[in-house]
């Protein structure tokens, strides 16, 4: 299963270089990713239930253009690797001319709440990455 969600740089995204700061990237990735979570019918609320969660274990970010304010921009989040306790997505953004900006490959680990330690992936994201 893949995501796709579009995003407009807001002034607040900008740095005094006048192009989207850096780390707001890794915001608009998470953005990306939370929207394939609700495509596979799950919620941070209904991991929080089981007590389980899906934290980020790396994240690597290659930036190859700037987006500016104003712009529309486009996040693609597709599955990329399933293990036993982690999987990873490749994401990209795209700007309005269908130029990749920036490329991602984030790597994330079911985690349990009560042991602190690594947990099997649910059924749902297994599904998720099974849909693809």
């Amino acid at each position: 299963m893949n995501s796709i969600i579009e995003i407009v740089v807001k002034e607040e995204d900008i740095d005094s270089l006048g192009h989207v700061n850096h780390i707001v990237y890794f915001q608009y990735l998470q953005d990306g990713r939370t929207d394939w979570f609700k495509k596979t019918g799950l919620s941070f609320e209904s991991l929080h239930k089981k007590s389980i969660e899906s934290v980020v274990l790396k994240i690597e970010v290659l930036y190859r253009k700037e987006a500016k304010l104003g712009e529309y921009l486009i996040v693609e989040t597709n599955p990329l690797r399933l293990g036993n306790t982690s999987f990873s997505f490749e994401q990209r953004i795209l700007n309005q001319k269908n130029e990749v900006i920036t490329e991602a490959t984030v790597t994330e680990v079911m985690f349990d709440l009560r042991t602190r330690k690594s947990t099997p992936i649910v059924q749902e994201i297994i599904r998720g990455f099974q849909n693809d």
